[in-house]
């Protein structure tokens, strides 16, 4: 008699095969797990080794064409903002002046820091050869943070100020004009901004693009403050509490850009790697 058929021979054997039961998930991750696990992975670390190169993503995104395109709007952008703006801030600040408006004196100081803001973008994007540069990029926003912290402060007193000796702002069409006036730009302003900055994966493109919508957010609050104080004078601190919170905002994202930027200034200090 054959040896398998008096029970076989034990190497011969076939492994039992595991079947999972309905509903659970198998012990290790598929193939399409897997895969996606190793794309997010090097797509990390592609990106580590651009910045340990001094180079942003945008320079494997964009050719060299487009990115000069895109340079070149972000410089157009910034010239026109800082004309709007500044515009903007004279008139801002004559009625915080004349009708004792705290958010108006916000709005008005946001607007030069966004003028001051635009500058800085305007240096970061003035060499052509640098559109790519990580260590420009990084200088750029160190400067913004130190600009956000110092317009913050100021905002932030001037507001508790104001609520301190409890100045109740006059409301008249000049205020309503120029608040609605602010509010439109600034907004269209930031959305721009926005756009450009994503291209380009510039944060201080996008920095930029905040503080224009800190503006805009500024702008339209003064004709809501006004507006409540019109109807109910007892609410007449909203004016201040809205120029804290909008100095308060600036102030955490001024801290937070310093944080994440200055040892990214270090890190790149030494790579000037222009295209």
């Amino acid at each position: 008699m054959e040896p398998a058929a008096a029970g076989g021979d034990p190497a011969s054997t076939p492994d039992p095969t595991i079947v999972q039961p309905p509903g659970t998930t198998p012990p290790y991750p598929s193939r399409d797990q897997q895969e996606e696990q190793l794309r997010i992975g090097e797509s990390g670390q592609f990106s580590e080794g651009l910045e340990d190169r001094g180079l942003l993503e945008s320079s494997t995104r964009l050719k060299p064409h487009e990115a000069q395109n895109y340079r070149k709007k972000a410089l157009w952008v910034s010239w026109v903002s800082i004309v709007i703006t500044l515009a903007l801030a004279v008139a801002a600040f004559t009625v915080s002046i004349m009708r004792y408006s705290a958010s108006s004196f916000g709005f008005a100081f946001d607007a030069i820091l966004d003028v001051l803001s635009s500058v800085i973008v305007l240096w970061r994007y003035n060499n052509a050869a640098a559109v790519h540069s990580a260590h420009r990029e990084y200088i750029a926003c160190v400067i913004l943070g130190v600009i956000f912290l110092l317009s913050a402060v100021c905002i932030v007193v001037k507001a508790i100020h104001d609520l301190a000796m409890k100045l109740l702002p006059e409301v008249d069409d000049f205020l309503f004009s120029v608040s609605i006036l602010s509010g439109i730009l600034c907004s269209i302003l930031a959305v721009i901004k926005f756009m450009l900055g994503k291209v380009l994966t510039s944060r201080a493109l996008v920095t930029d693009g905040f503080n224009s919508l800190v503006g805009g957010v500024m702008g339209f609050s003064i004709l809501l403050s006004a507006e409540v104080f019109k109807h109910n004078a007892s609410v007449w601190y909203l004016d201040g509490s809205i120029g804290i919170l909008m100095g308060l905002t600036i102030l955490a994202y001024g801290v937070k850009l310093l944080i994440d930027m200055v040892p990214r200034v270090r890190q790149t200090r030494h790579y000037e790697m222009f295209e």
